[in-house]
């Protein structure tokens, strides 16, 4: 079955920055849209940033400009850049991704930012 096996998290200081990558076992080329999310505590599970094929990327608004998406077909693995990072992206960071009609999730990376 399709895997997807997120790494990269950590604690970091706020302006600092990371990268997130989330390996697939499978071509990430067959996915219809790949995305990650986030949960921080207490709050909901909320969508960060999505690829959709053709090319469309989405943001939510509290990380446009400071996050970026992008994959590497060749190694099957999504990347989620994140610069300028503040105290409230402290979060467990979700991949995932929509195969034939299905949703699949990784187990999740905590990204933590505090002084």
């Amino acid at each position: 079955q399709v895997q997807l096996v997120e790494s990269g998290g950590g604690l970091v200081q706020p302006g600092g920055s990371l990268r997130l990558s989330c390996a697939a076992s499978g071509s990430i080329f067959s996915f219809n849209a790949m995305g990650w999310y986030r949960q921080a505590p207490g709050k909901e599970r909320e969508l960060v940033a999505v690829m959709f094929t053709g090319g469309t990327i989405n943001y939510v608004d509290s990380v446009k400009g400071r996050f970026t998406i992008s994959r590497d077909n060749a190694k099957n693995t999504l990347y989620l850049q994140m610069n300028s990072l503040k105290p409230e992206d402290t979060a467990v960071y979700y991949c995932n991704g929509v195969f034939s009609g299905l949703g699949y999730w990784g187990k999740g990376t905590l990204v933590t930012i505090s002084s």
